[in-house]
């Protein structure tokens, strides 16, 4: 069976190192309000995107230059029935090179098209990823909120 995760690919001329340090950037590129550590293994931090989303994610890889994974330990979106749909899913961004540019396979594990949510979800980290992110990387600097 095919697997149904949710998942981007973004390419860059950024190296692998500058990509990593953008992704642990998490308030530069991720819309709303980002309390805690976002930039170390163990660290955890909470996202609150006004009265929409709150979820609370710890950093559970965190390898320089190659991959970021965040395991959502609790969640709360208020358009779900199953407002805790992201439980126990993962956020992961690898990181490797190919063709002389750098590619970030962003997935998040867990969410699939049986949630309620997996329209607005997918929809909101394609923009993330491949808007927000995409610009932090090229230029450095955090990217307003795009869903304001």
């Amino acid at each position: 069976m095919k697997n149904q995760n949710f998942t981007t690919t973004i390419s860059v001329d950024q190296s692998p190192e500058e990509v990593f340090k953008a992704i642990a950037n998490v308030r530069g590129w991720w819309s709303g309000e980002i309390e805690g550590d976002t930039g170390s293994l163990g660290a955890e931090f909470t996202y609150r995107y006004k009265d929409v989303h709150r979820s609370r994610q710890k950093v559970s890889e965190f390898v320089a230059g190659r991959r970021v994974v965040w395991h959502v330990l609790e969640s709360e979106l208020s358009f779900a029935k199953d407002k805790s749909e992201w439980n126990d899913t993962d956020i992961v961004f690898d990181i490797s090179e190919k063709d002389g540019r750098t590619e970030v396979r962003f997935t998040h594990e867990g969410l699939v098209p049986g949630f309620e949510c997996y329209g607005n979800c997918s929809n909101a980290w394609g923009t993330l990823i491949n808007e927000n992110l995409r610009k932090l990387i090229a230029t450095g600097k955090g990217q307003p909120d795009v869903f304001a």
